[in-house]
């Protein structure tokens, strides 16, 4: 969560997220070094509810999955099936390390892992909290939760070390691209040593203990694959995610994922994997590289949507802060919806089917979205309040905290006319101090200004009268913002000042120190008791029907209309305007990537919730040269004519889309026989068109 510009609920300029949609793309060719034009719809298939249920299996009434026509080989790395129990505080825990620790928790929450049966067991994070089995209520149950920020997906600010070590390398390690090329041959032993030393299964116990229920995860494309020269180390943070699954459900804790790193990058900013210009839905690759994020994430879709594991991933983030100045709010929209329609033509629509799905407001705040795709399925808007980009700031913390608490009434607003409401980032930063807070030796406009920023960095020397305020300034931001996720539980110790230079943005340290609430729910009516938002009304509960799934409502007709061709949406730079039919684009002919399960899960899941999407995937069409994925503001890489695959010439003609199928007939699962084979990483090298059928459930 660096480099970000955000002031109150309005200007932006650097952050992270967003989200995708798979109905109509609107692109009828593709140029001179791609190939054509293909129709962005899937088929609509539905899938029914369920919960978690009885003995031998996930239980529900979504009709069975066989294993894809493209399975993937069981992770085996996740947490050891013989650690099973339970127990409350006092209970001692053995880790997926085989680390032993005594579970506290003064909230009543408890602990429970079952190895012969995983889905029918969960733990509860605090006794006022349904535990995963029982439903969450929207409006009455209070998202209390934190970012597992620099985990997934690295930045400097949070984690010092790791940069440090390669701050004189070449290329110099300023985001998680150069990061990887300076690590060279040292790639995957020092970067899965990090994921799994940064984040384990006992901060998932400590965050419940902290009085916290949710997490937000963010994640990179890289989880999935990776193309080209690409240098990220691909598919091992999935294991990782597929762990955090496996805590959570074990402790209580729901997760929201985000996808956080597209490729191209959203925003130019580090904590999208490269830093620099902005390739997705913007530029000559904008709309190949938004293609591209669709695959990723119906892969996600897919694996989150199954039974068992879709109780404790609820909530899925389309694209992390996406740069609203340059990219532009009909690209944007047109990207959402075509996420949204991808998304639902998997799971279908109602509570129960399916993620809720969130999208980034690009720092505009709600008013600018007001109406957006107003009737979708349980659609969320995300916003991130940051005080800390606003400039040098050295207003006092009455008035810090007061700016914090006047968010609340637009929140308010919004629940009650659109839908539900996240923070799904802020700090109690109000400034941009912090060590690579801007980048890597990048100074901020603080220190620029006043010389040093010691007094904000250097915790240690922080009195309890600092403390305090800060703790007031906590107080006021979750009032406020009511479901929120601080950004960030942890930041590593730099190993040149030998402390963690950001301690603004380090949860687990202000617990420790008391800058942090030990109990988040003494926020409520914080901003009214301490007049500063004297005569607000608190938001009554009541959203409108479609945000939580009450009924299924179709997106306003002018909004589909507005947001319907993602081709003719991408506008910028100014030479593309004119020239979308030349877009280099993919075709839909790929194998689905079909995400590793834990080898422990493999009697039940496959990886793909709905045997009936059989769409092939976006892949590069054969014969036709593509620019990089990163090729940034270069007018001459835009094509000057139509590829069809052997040669400039005429565009192919759309690839047919199957008819939408009906909901599945609901089925109770059976466990299924373990996956085998390899775990395509390339949909391009074998194109199809879309998995084959899988068998039917026995």
């Amino acid at each position: 969560m660096a480099e970000k510009p955000y002031t109150s609920q309005g200007a932006a300029r650097n952050r992270k997220w967003l989200w995708a949609s798979l109905a109509a793309l609107g692109v009828v060719g593709i140029a001179l070094g791609v190939g054509l034009g293909v129709g962005l719809n899937v088929n609509k298939k539905g899938a029914g509810k369920d919960s978690a249920g009885a003995a031998g299996g996930p239980a529900g009434d979504v009709a069975s999955t066989a294993p894809p026509a493209n399975p993937s080989t069981p992770i085996s790395n996740t947490t050891d099936p013989v650690r099973g129990g339970s127990g409350g505080s006092g209970s001692v825990v053995t880790s997926d390390l085989n680390v032993t620790f005594t579970y506290v928790n003064e909230f009543g929450g408890t602990w429970a892992y079952d190895p012969v049966n995983p889905f029918n067991s969960s733990g509860r994070a605090q006794s006022w909290t349904p535990s995963l089995t029982e439903e969450w209520v929207w409006g009455k149950d209070i998202v209390r939760g934190v970012n597992l920020g620099g985990w997934l997906v690295t930045e400097p600010f949070i984690v010092p070390a790791l940069y440090e070590k390669y701050n004189g390398a070449t290329p110099k390690a300023v985001d998680e691209y150069t990061l990887s090329q300076a690590m060279g041959a040292n790639l995957a032993a020092e970067m899965e040593e990090h994921y799994k030393t940064f984040i384990t299964e006992k901060d998932f116990a400590d965050i419940a203990a902290a009085g916290l229920n949710w997490v937000r995860i963010p994640i990179g494309f890289w989880a999935i694959e990776t193309r080209d020269d690409e240098p990220y180390l691909a598919k091992v943070s999935w294991a990782y995610f597929a762990k955090a699954i496996s805590w959570g459900r074990k402790y209580g804790i729901r997760i929201l994922l985000d996808l956080h790193a597209l490729p191209g990058s959203q925003n130019g900013w580090n904590h999208s994997g490269r830093s620099g210009t902005i390739n997705w839905m913007r530029g000559a690759m904008g709309l190949a590289n938004a293609q591209r994020s669709l695959e990723y994430l119906r892969s996600f879709t897919e694996y989150i949507s199954q039974p068992g594991i879709k109780e404790v991933v609820p909530m899925l983030g389309l694209v992390n802060e996406v740069l609203y100045d340059q990219v532009g709010k009909k690209a944007m929209g047109s990207f959402y919806l075509a996420s949204i329609d991808m998304i639902r033509g998997i799971t279908g629509s109602g509570a129960g089917n399916g993620p809720l799905v969130a999208f980034h407001d690009g720092f505009q705040g709600p008013a600018n979205w007001a109406g957006f795709l107003s009737g979708a399925d349980r659609l969320v808007m995300d916003q991130h309040p940051y005080l800390a980009f606003s400039g040098p700031n050295q207003n006092p913390w009455e008035q810090q905290t007061g700016q914090a608490c006047s968010w609340g009434g637009g929140i308010n607003d919004t629940s009650s006319s659109w839908g539900i409401m996240i923070s799904g980032e802020w700090s109690l930063a109000i400034n941009d101090c912090g060590m690579w807070l801007n980048g890597v030796d990048v100074k901020g406009s603080y220190e620029t200004t006043y010389g040093s920023c010691v007094q904000f960095e250097d915790w240690r020397t922080w009195d309890a009268t600092f403390k305090q305020s800060l703790l007031n300034h906590a107080l006021g931001n979750m009032d406020a913002l009511q479901n929120n996720f601080f950004w960030t539980w942890r930041i590593g110790n730099s190993t040149v000042r030998g402390y963690a230079p950001s301690p603004m943005w380090h949860y687990q340290l202000g617990l420790e120190q008391g800058w942090m609430p030990k109990d988040p729910r003494v926020a409520g009516g914080y901003c009214q008791q301490n007049s500063y938002c004297q005569g607000c009304a608190k938001f009554d509960g009541t959203y409108p029907a479609s945000a939580t799934g009450g009924a299924s409502q179709a997106i306003a007709a002018a909004q589909t209309a507005e947001y319907g061709n993602m081709a003719q949406a991408i506008v910028s730079p100014a030479w593309i305007v004119g020239s979308q039919s030349l877009l280099p684009t993919l075709t839909q002919t790929g194998t689905p990537i079909t995400l590793a399960v834990p080898a422990e899960s493999a009697k039940w899941l496959t990886g793909w919730a709905n045997p009936n999407d059989k769409v092939g995937a976006w892949v590069p069409v054969g014969g036709c040269p593509y620019p990089g994925p990163y090729s940034g503001d270069d007018a001459s890489v835009m094509p000057r004519a139509l590829c069809d695959g052997n040669g400039v010439g005429a565009a192919q003609a759309p690839a047919a889309v199957p008819d939408p199928t009906p909901t599945p007939t609901p089925v109770a699962p059976a466990p299924a026989a373990p996956t085998t084979g390899p775990l395509t990483t390339n949909p391009a090298a074998a194109p199809t068109t879309g998995p084959a059928a899988p068998a039917a459930a026995p």
